[in-house]
């Protein structure tokens, strides 16, 4: 049942992430386990043989430190008790939000190309995605568009900055404009911000909750796992005004929430440590960087990319293949991991593009350029 609302060629993501390829899907986060610190205090956690007695929503101590987090960053204040909720990842946060506020027949605008998961929760939830292409160069929304999109029915838009898989950034402009729209109608905005703190070249990150009256009608969701380098842990949280978040947390209870209570009890040890995640952006940047430079030995040509661990590399000069082959052809002949730039589409793309993973280690990624000098 689920299939039918996959979009032609996504499943080919997890076929390459699923073969061995030397440049892998997920991140590896700068190439090592994570942050130590937070391996020794998850043991602690696990010994630790209180009966203490947790929300489903989340351990207070960490919603404390997230809503102080995003307090210290962007100003705006959240309840930790009624406003924040930590969640199994941030996709369990993102389909709990859809499902709270998406019915059948409403209308949702999605930005393509779009994270795989976006299409899938607004669908099952009866919603009908509207769809705005980002304009190249430079990927920018065109909020005369967005505007001219809109109707009664529309009640999401949804946006993800940094955006994963072309690396753009919202910009001031973008945020006050979208404040500007959404004022006045029953339109939430929900927020895919987990790349928040991977920004490159001197930009900063600009989230919803910057904005008061666009706070006030938005939902973001964040992930741990990039703020904290946490592989494998698989949790998040979100946050939306009290309203919002007693819908949110109705459709958590039915989809079964709570994480694991020693991860939060660790996270919550280590979240408020600045200095674990203010330089993700500039060690980040750096492999960025690196990647492009062992790459210049090909022909494949990189797309400006100002956030996330993924960049887009043209292969127009190489091949008029279809880019599922083409990412087919990199595992099979070359032992590289690419996803194909149509898999976040709704139709196939013709656009000759490929987005790889930079987060691995500086020596995979030079062997990688190194195997593709061929290509």
């Amino acid at each position: 049942m689920y299939s039918k609302f996959i979009a032609p060629d996504h499943g080919l993501v997890d076929e390459v992430a699923g073969l061995a390829g030397f440049l892998n899907m997920a991140g590896s986060h700068l190439g090592h386990g994570g942050i130590p610190i937070l391996d020794d205090l998850l043991r602690e956690a696990m010994v630790d043989q209180s009966s203490q007695i947790v929300s489903p929503f989340g351990l207070i101590e960490l919603r404390e430190k997230v809503a102080a987090k995003i307090t210290a960053l962007y100003g705006h204040v959240y309840s930790p008790e009624s406003e924040v909720t930590i969640t199994s990842g941030s996709n369990q946060a993102f389909y709990a939000a859809v499902a709270a506020f998406v019915g059948e027949g409403d209308e949702v605008l999605l930005f393509e190309p779009a994270n795989d998961s976006y299409l899938p929760a607004i669908l099952l939830n009866g919603g009908k995605p509207v769809y705005i292409s980002l304009k190249e160069p430079d990927f920018h929304i065109d909020w005369e568009e967005v505007m001219r999109m809109i109707t009664s029915k529309t009640r999401m838009i949804i946006i993800n900055t940094p955006h994963n898989p072309t690396g753009m950034l919202l910009n001031e402009l973008d945020m006050i404009r979208l404040q500007k729209i959404i004022t006045g109608t029953r339109i939430v905005v929900l927020s895919d911000e987990s790349f928040e703190h991977i920004v490159f070249d001197g930009l900063s990150h600009q989230s919803v909750s910057l904005y008061p009256k666009l706070a006030e009608k938005s939902i973001t969701v964040n992930s741990f796992n990039h703020t904290c380098q946490v592989p494998g842990w698989n949790i998040g949280y979100c946050v939306a005004p009290s309203i919002m978040m007693q819908e949110i947390r109705r459709v958590l209870k039915v989809m079964g929430a709570g994480v694991f209570i020693p991860f939060q009890k660790a996270l919550a040890a280590v979240i408020s440590k600045k200095e674990i995640y203010q330089g993700l952006g500039k060690s980040y940047q750096e492999k960025r960087d690196f990647f492009a430079t062992q790459m210049e030995s090909t022909r494949l040509v990189p797309l400006p990319s100002f956030g996330t661990y993924y960049q887009l590399y043209s292969y127009k000069n190489i091949s008029e293949d279809r880019d599922n082959d083409v990412a087919k052809r990199l595992i099979n002949e070359f032992g590289v991991g690419a996803a194909p730039y149509s898999a976040f589409f709704h139709e196939k793309s013709k656009r000759a593009l490929l987005r790889f993973n930079f987060s691995q280690p500086n020596d995979v990624l030079a062997q990688v350029a190194e195997r593709l000098k061929n290509f």
